[in-house]
């Protein structure tokens, strides 16, 4: 099988280890570290529906921007969910039985 990445040489790979090293705040993974590690999907899967979803509805349906009046405690509460409010807002409107 052909890697698309070109072949390290051994003065590249010490370079690289020579960074590492020089980086106290952000040391190379161990072994355990990488074993022990979980997907972003499982770790996050409310956030990682949440990104999926945008990406879906922004593939899906053309968007069109719009002003409308909102009471200050539903732009609050929305926008405290930490996500894109707008998009939440959009989805309940298209949600609902009009």
């Amino acid at each position: 099988m052909k890697t698309l990445l070109p072949d390290i040489t051994d003065e590249r790979e010490a370079q690289i280890q020579r960074m590492i090293a020089s980086d106290p705040d952000n040391p190379e993974a161990t072994d355990e570290e990488l074993a022990s590690m979980r997907p972003f999907k499982e770790v996050f899967p409310d956030l990682y529906a949440s990104m999926q979803r945008e990406f879906i509805v922004e593939e899906m349906s053309p968007m069109r921007e719009v002003s409308i009046e909102l009471e200050e405690t539903v732009i609050e509460k929305y926008k405290a969910t930490g996500v894109d409010w707008q998009m939440l807002v959009n989805d309940v409107l298209k949600r609902a039985k009009i």
